[in-house]
């Protein structure tokens, strides 16, 4: 009798327990199935990676030192909703050239190449379509900052003002830099601008060392790639292109220190152009340890608040006191 009370419990146990192993291999199996499916559907683009900003640092090939010095310093550090990417033109490029530039890839990921396009000055604009064209198609992002590879950026600070424009409800795309009104259009030199028939200065334009554009703005220039008007300058472009639209905020923000040559440093500067590698480790190891960006704030030539009230030729006034 026990013993048929044994042999009856011991079949219930295992029943109950082939039981829980089917149910747990079931479960393993939908789980592996979900986890395949979504890999499945990010592979095929269906669904984008998802960031408040994403960076695009444009670089030439040969730039490897300023790339290092970058990542080594203000792309340092990890933020979970930003992600940067080194754009570089592939086309025509020699095989150890685009060797070594794979290698990089393969050790950082953060290469953005583009085998359609020849890396040049000449082909600036260019490059910025492509890209952009690019970052709509594979992501998900609110902001877009462009810069370039001698260009040092206080990620932390910029997220912090994207926090404050949320509080602050602002319904209207961004475009937002060091903007100038009163450019002459360049006759000569490297920068000739044979096409340009509007008028006798460039349209306002947020300068390239650094500009931010919001998510619709990036679509409209991307969705619009083939039938823009490209000049030289990239950023002269991005001024032309996004004029006729409403809604937008153009922020002028003098912290963006972003012309062609730096006015010097201040410690309200969030993003400055033209820095060198040793500048840029200075700059960094300064700011981590006191959270000031100048070991000696200096300054070379002043800076100007953007009067948007008056027309584009008296916009820009040069004034002391102006970071």
């Amino acid at each position: 009798m026990l013993i048929r009370q044994f042999r009856g419990s011991t079949k219930l146990f295992l029943g109950v327990l082939i039981l829980i192993l089917i149910c747990t291999l079931y479960i393993e199996y939908k789980s592996r199935k979900k986890q395949t499916s979504f890999a499945m559907l990010h592979k095929q683009g269906n669904i984008k990676d998802q960031y408040k900003l994403i960076i695009v640092v444009f670089s030439a090939p040969s730039n490897l030192e300023q790339r290092e010095a970058v990542r080594g310093t203000w792309l340092s550090e990890n933020y979970e909703d930003v992600k940067h990417l080194f754009v570089i033109g592939t086309q025509n490029m020699e095989f150890d050239e685009h060797d070594r530039l794979a290698s990089e890839n393969k050790a950082y990921h953060d290469l953005l190449l583009l085998p359609n396009l020849q890396d040049s000055y000449q082909t600036l604009t260019k490059k910025l379509l492509h890209t952009f064209a690019h970052i709509y198609k594979e992501y998900n992002f609110d902001y877009l900052l462009k810069c370039d590879d001698d260009s040092f950026v206080l990620v932390d600070k910029i997220l912090k003002e994207f926090e404050k424009q949320r509080y602050e409800a602002l319904d209207k795309e961004l475009y937002w830099g060091f903007f100038n009104g009163k450019a002459q259009v360049k006759r000569s030199g490297s920068w000739k601008e044979t096409d340009w028939i509007f008028c006798d200065f460039y349209l306002p334009y947020a300068l390239g060392g650094g500009y931010i554009l919001s998510q619709n703005l990036v679509k409209f220039i991307a969705h619009n790639s083939n039938i823009l008007r490209l000049f030289n300058s990239e950023d002269v472009s991005v001024g032309l292109w996004l004029a006729p639209l409403s809604n937008i905020e153009r922020k002028h923000d003098v912290r963006f220190d972003t012309e062609y040559r730096s006015r010097g440093c201040s410690n309200e500067h969030i993003i400055k152009h033209k820095q060198n590698t040793e500048a840029m480790i200075t700059m960094y190891q300064t700011y981590k340890a006191s959270g000031a960006l100048c070991v000696k704030e200096v300054k070379y030539r002043n800076s100007y608040r953007y009067n948007w009230d008056d027309p584009p030729s008296r916009c820009c006034i040069r004034e002391p006191g102006i970071p």
